[in-house]
């Protein structure tokens, strides 16, 4: 995998919202003090993808306020183009982490009705000026369970980037917090024909299209690649899409996990390495940074096996940090991809 520079410009559109969370391993019942950042699952995206040298576009929209302010100071420094951010609204959305360990899970409370995305209107972004120049433009199924009105919204970006050119990548991402699996099956089916490249996880492609791995017990963190690939052949011929890419995830505990995963073309199934993580700091933007390397291996037109060795390794290191963010550099990934996956210090 090499470095290569890169005059494609992606574009993301997505909630950008505020995240607390407990320290110390704390509950929230017990937390006294909340560490605050700002992310969003394409922003995850977006800020990899411009540490790799990728410049990457926002769509979404923030309060006028000091506290949307603050939100777009945040991502600014990670390099995020907002020129298409809006101000609009009165609130942005919260969600809070409480960090779980050994089997005790993690969880999240939600804290977002109203945002201020929600209060964006079809017919108002005018995409075909965003995609003039641009190459590539991702959304996750987050996205359309914020409201009616934000699925249409992105219904409008998918037709439009299918008229400009543009390659259309979506995370599956299901949420069952925000919308019924039902619901998600209708939109996200909807969406597909316009998608070029899906994401999802071990569990996601049977709660929302019913495809099921065989002999496969995520629940007790038990997982048959083979059975994966099948999957992927199934949502590729179902779709049409160009490829499908699966991140696989075996659950130990909360903190300890094995992490691998597979990249289908149509004619080929390209599988990663599996690392054991046996301490995780953090495991949110996990499967954001694995999207980035694929993007970032397909849009320089690497070696497909490559690519997803680039990707596994890449999310790997982002369970190590703190935050939704990759905060990792090239050389640390390909460091790691090479097999240099010892910890020692680096003086």
């Amino acid at each position: 995998m090499k470095k290569l520079k890169c005059d494609k410009k992606v574009v993301l559109f997505g909630e950008l919202m505020m995240r607390l969370s407990t320290k110390r391993h704390e509950r929230i019942v017990q937390a006294r003090e909340f560490d605050v950042i700002y992310s969003g699952a394409e922003a995850n995206l977006g800020a990899a993808l411009f540490a790799f040298g990728i410049d990457s576009y926002m769509v979404s929209s923030v309060p006028d306020n000091a506290v949307g302010q603050a939100c777009l100071n945040y991502l600014r420094q990670y390099g995020l183009n907002l020129d298409y951010v809006r101000r609009n609204g009165f609130r942005l959305g919260i969600y809070f982490v409480e960090t779980g360990a050994a089997q005790r899970p993690s969880t999240f409370l939600y804290n977002r009705k109203g945002s201020s995305i929600t209060e964006l209107r079809p017919g108002e972004i005018d995409w075909n000026e965003i995609f003039r120049g641009k190459h590539w433009f991702h959304f996750t199924g987050i996205t359309p369970a914020l409201s009616d009105s934000v699925a249409e919204i992105t219904k409008e970006a998918c037709v439009a980037g299918k008229k400009n050119g543009v390659t259309i990548s979506c995370d599956l991402n299901f949420r069952k917090k925000l919308w019924p699996v039902e619901k998600a099956r209708e939109v996200m089916t909807g969406l597909m024909e316009h998608v070029d490249v899906l994401f999802t996880n071990e569990e996601e492609a049977e709660t929302v299209f019913g495809i099921a791995a065989r002999e496969t017990d995520v629940k007790g963190g038990t997982i048959n690649t083979r059975g994966y690939e099948d999957v992927a052949a199934q949502l590729r011929n179902k779709f049409g899409l160009k490829y499908v890419s699966i991140s696989l995830r075996e659950s130990l505990s909360a903190t300890v996990n094995n992490w691998s995963g597979m990249l289908y073309d149509g004619s080929k199934f390209y599988t990663g390495r599996k690392y054991h993580m046996d301490y995780i700091v953090d495991r949110i933007g996990g499967g954001d940074a694995y999207s980035s390397g694929i993007i970032y291996g397909l849009l320089t037109g690497q070696d497909l096996q490559q690519t997803v060795e680039f990707a596994t390794a890449a999310s790997c290191l982002k369970h190590t940090i703190h935050g939704d963010f990759n905060l990792v550099t090239f050389d640390e990934i390909l460091a790691l991809m090479h097999g240099d996956a010892t910890g020692r210090i680096q003086r």
